[in-house]
């Protein structure tokens, strides 16, 4: 298996990285990131213009993509980036949307002249989508919502939410628009959001399609340990760096052998988490997916808290410190382990995938 990223993947790659270099400056990211509606209009549109959130669909559902090596190189240059912006959301949704048959939004979500998110996730619920309580019921030709959805990411100042809710034959899929949200940033930039709803009026694009869902899930997973080891690669570059300029009793910190031997461990925990990353984008679509990818999000939510911690210790105070890039690299590295089910969701994940082959 060739390893190496294909002419048009290393052109996005490129393309991304100089874009984000360029236009994304870590004084701006964090003045947008961490107040609404926790992103940038101007660098929503910038991406879209780059055909970022097209490469997520292929072309035939109107896209440019649509395969995991494509999701996986953009969110690792996000990642290199610390991009906050919502481009996870618009995975999530955009991938949902296409499979149910909604071309006109896709086409608006592409473009950038729309976005969308999913809301999935609830207080109690964190992996398992088992444990769902939200409902939907029937109200003539429509459909009524109620329940509770934590965790919407990228929920603020998006014009659509795709609700995910129980009905009579499984897990459906709802639209809603404009939708009035509890909307918050998180711990490391962002935007994030709550939804109540009682008896909320719906669009239902699905009453079951349970696979679908966990399908999209899944690529977001793939997306997250990407985005890692984007963000891993960049604040090992920093730390390295900052050992070379700072001077102890006459000589740099890298001199220190000591040091030198936990920066090539960072580098083995980044090989590691590349690696298993890639056996993800690998099995995505077949029957190993949901296997690899948990295997992938558990690995990749230790090394990715590992390098974080390393990288703060060795910079000394100004690790911790809110005008240097090394402590907001730090939380997005810790962050990731949270979201779509952290390390310990996904040994259970795998656990009950073992169970029900056995």
């Amino acid at each position: 298996m060739d390893f190496n990223l294909s002419e048009d993947h290393q052109m996005l790659a490129d393309t991304l990285r100089r874009y984000l270099s360029d236009n994304y400056l870590i004084e701006t990211r964090n003045s947008d990131a961490y107040a609404a509606p926790y992103h940038s209009e101007k660098t929503w549109a910038g991406l879209a213009e780059l055909g970022v959130i097209g490469a997520f669909l292929p072309e035939e559902q109107g896209g440019f993509g649509g395969g995991a090596e494509d999701v996986s190189v953009i969110f690792e240059e996000l990642g290199r980036g610390l991009c906050a912006e919502p481009v996870l959301g618009a995975l999530l949704g955009l991938r949902l949307l296409a499979d149910n048959g909604r071309e006109d939004l896709v086409a608006a979500v592409i473009g950038g002249e729309k976005r969308v998110a999913l809301a999935v996730y609830e207080p109690n619920v964190a992996c398992d989508l088992t444990h769902i309580e939200a409902k939907a019921r029937r109200d003539g030709d429509g459909w009524r919502l109620s329940g509770r959805k934590s965790a919407i990411y990228g929920g603020p100042g998006a014009d659509h939410l795709l609700v995910v809710a129980r009905t009579d034959q499984g897990l459906g899929l709802f639209l809603v628009e404009t939708p009035d949200l509890i909307a918050a940033s998180m711990v490391d930039g962002g935007g994030i959001a709550d939804l109540v709803m009682d008896d909320l009026p719906a669009e239902c694009l699905s009453p079951d399609c349970a696979a679908q869902i966990e399908d999209a899930l899944d690529l977001g997973r793939i997306a997250l340990c990407a985005e890692a080891v984007g963000a891993m690669a960049r604040i090992i570059d920093m730390t390295v760096d900052y050992l070379k300029q700072r001077m102890q009793f006459g000589r740099p910190l890298a001199s220190f052998q000591a040091l030198q031997h936990r920066i090539v461990d960072m580098l083995v925990e980044l090989e590691q988490a590349r690696s298993i990353t890639i056996r993800a984008v690998a099995d995505f679509g077949s029957a190993d997916q949901a296997r690899s990818t948990s295997m992938a999000k558990n690995l990749i939510g230790r090394a990715a808290t590992h390098v974080a911690e390393e990288a703060v210790q060795m910079h000394g105070g100004i690790g911790m410190t809110w005008e240097y890039p090394g402590s907001h690299y730090a939380k997005r590295l810790v962050m990731i382990d949270h979201q779509l089910g952290d390390r310990n969701d996904h040994v259970l994940r795998m656990i009950a995938a073992k169970r029900v082959a056995a």
